[in-house]
């Protein structure tokens, strides 16, 4: 793969990357890397499309979120999450005081690290991390990291083929949702949101925006070269008809929702947890 460009999953198009910069294929969580492979998955079963990680794009209008019919009724689901954001790339810790392999970028494909926190001790943070293998973590120093919150959460159910959004507990949106096909299917397990971006131009059916999870296909480990194969949430690329109004299993592993859909997760931050079961 050329330095400068972009190779990820949905179109067969190389498309130049917006700034000089070598593309460096991802092989352990310890390396910064500048491009990446979603596995957004088109219409059909035929090749993914490949979209190019813009610079970040300016914030996006505040989209209003339907209420549900009913509030949770899942203890599980927390009212907010703590979240850390790195500060500079740091060392990556096996336990507090315990160094471990290779270090927590500050920044992945661009964009700012910005992690759930999974447990504390006194001076420490153990955080998710977006690269693989999947559901990785570390622990990190406070002082490493700058700590925010969320209220949000996003689960993804295989079984019933729908999305949900939950506001400090209580469910807020659910949607039906195009998940991953029988031989590519989406992984099950506790990811989250590392950032969004523009679609590309032309933009062949992914909506308003793309989400860019840290969830990463077990299926296909380099598409096209990209170094990997990364989970996204956009829309329906292909017909609305084929989501439905029951959702379907019919992409290479990323998640599709209807455009309208999609709006509704519009206020929806960096390092939100996203939860997908089977």
């Amino acid at each position: 793969m050329s330095p400068g460009r972009i190779r990820t999953a949905l179109a067969h198009r190389e498309i130049p990357a917006p700034r000089a910069t070598s593309v460096v294929a991802m092989a352990a969580v310890a390396v910064l890397v500048a491009s990446v492979g979603l596995v957004l998955s088109s219409g059909g079963r035929t090749a993914d499309a490949k979209v190019q990680p813009s610079a970040p794009a300016p914030a996006r209008q505040a989209a209003r979120l339907r209420p549900a019919d009913r509030p949770v009724s899942r203890p599980a689901v927390p009212e907010n999450t703590e979240l850390a954001t790195v500060l500079e790339t740091a060392p990556r810790y096996a336990a507090p005081g315990r160094l471990g392999a290779g270090a927590v970028p500050a920044r992945w494909y661009e964009r700012p690290s910005v992690l759930p926190v999974i447990a504390t001790r006194p001076g420490w943070v153990r955080v998710r991390l977006a690269q693989r293998p999947d559901e990785s973590t570390a622990w990190l120093p406070v002082g490493d990291v700058a700590l925010s919150s969320t209220p949000y959460r996003i689960v993804v159910n295989l079984a019933t083929t729908r999305l949900a959004l939950y506001d400090h507990g209580r469910l807020v949106f659910s949607a039906p949702a195009g998940v991953g096909a029988e031989d590519d299917p989406t992984p099950t397990g506790e990811f989250f949101v590392a950032f969004d971006e523009p679609p590309p131009e032309p933009n062949p059916g992914y909506g308003p925006f793309i989400i860019v999870t840290s969830d990463h296909s077990q299926s296909i480990s380099d598409w096209e070269g990209s170094g990997d194969a990364v989970i996204g949430i956009h829309g329906p690329l292909g017909e609305d008809s084929e989501i439905g109004t029951s959702g379907a299993k019919i992409s290479h592993g990323c998640i599709r929702l209807h455009d309208e859909a999609l709006e509704q997760l519009a206020d929806v931050p960096p390092g939100t947890p996203i939860d997908v079961i089977g």
